[in-house]
């Protein structure tokens, strides 16, 4: 699901879609836009469009494998949004710091209990960068596909890298591309068919591997329209990238009970070594 994860990227902001998409022109262009921000209106309501992925059953293992990737190091998450991983894995006593691009999303962070163990620079995350190394740099729940060009999300890895001690691990949760499923001759797909959120995902430029999620979702008694580009990418291009950045490939799973990773697959968490 791509909903949680619009929070990362440069802060250029691109046209809106229109639905439905026209097939006859081009939406999108990777070259002039590289991503969009999650706004105040979003941001209020994403922890309430996002209640699945805050409970223990999804949440739990995130943190049980994270803590143990960390080692008893200090920990940065690239695009911490509200606090969904970061506060409870400070909670279990890791060091953790942040990196967000929205300012909404931060401050709904602000407002949550422990906030204050976790400091958070507002800046993006193919860029900037914060005091120290660590020994864990993570970026879940599709967030890198929120970088929109290919370069930036090398940037990303190169950022990582730079954080991070010789041997540290850099995690990486991201969907697999699913265009198997689409019918022949059709661009887009419905994946999410809720009360509450209905979630259609269009693919508008296969050249850049550019596709569109569209939500509508209901919150806190109002109801929240939000579209925005993310960036698919392959299993072997997201390894390519770490290689370029000095990682390796350590260890990858379907999922964070460590579920072994198939060409069945329709997600995975890539765990990346820092080389000396």
């Amino acid at each position: 699901m791509v909903l949680a994860t619009i929070d990362a990227g440069t802060g250029r902001r691109g046209p809106r879609q229109m639905w439905p998409p026209d097939l006859n022109r081009p939406v999108w262009n990777a070259g002039i836009v590289a991503a969009i921000t999650w706004e105040r209106d979003v941001a209020e309501v994403y922890d309430a469009t996002s209640a699945e992925m805050f409970k223990p059953a999804i949440l739990d293992p995130t943190i049980d494998l994270l803590e143990e990737l960390a080692g008893g190091g200090p920990a940065l998450e690239f695009a911490v949004g509200t606090g969904r991983v970061a506060l409870p894995l400070s909670a279990r006593g890791v060091s953790v710091t942040g990196i967000e691009l929205s300012p909404h999303m931060v401050a709904q962070l602000h407002a949550k209990p422990g906030a204050d163990e976790v400091p958070v620079t507002v800046g993006d995350m193919t860029t900037t960068r914060v005091p120290g190394t660590f020994t864990l740099v993570y970026l879940v729940w599709n967030a890198i596909m929120n970088v929109t060009t290919q370069d930036e999300q090398l940037a990303v890895f190169a950022n990582a890298a730079a954080h991070l001690e010789p041997g540290g691990s850099f995690v990486v949760e991201v969907g697999v591309p699913q265009l198997r499923r689409l019918p022949p001759g059709e661009i887009g797909r419905i994946f999410a068919l809720d009360p509450d959120h209905v979630g259609i995902e269009t693919f508008d430029d296969l050249v850049g591997q550019v596709a569109w999620s569209h939500h509508w979702m209901e919150g806190d008694g109002r109801l929240v329209r939000h579209s925005a580009p993310y960036r698919y990418v392959w299993p072997s291009e997201l390894e390519l990238m770490a290689r370029m950045a000095s990682f390796r490939l350590r260890d990858r799973w379907a999922g964070w009970r460590r579920e072994p990773f198939t060409s069945e697959s329709t997600g995975q968490v890539a765990v990346f070594e820092k080389m000396a």
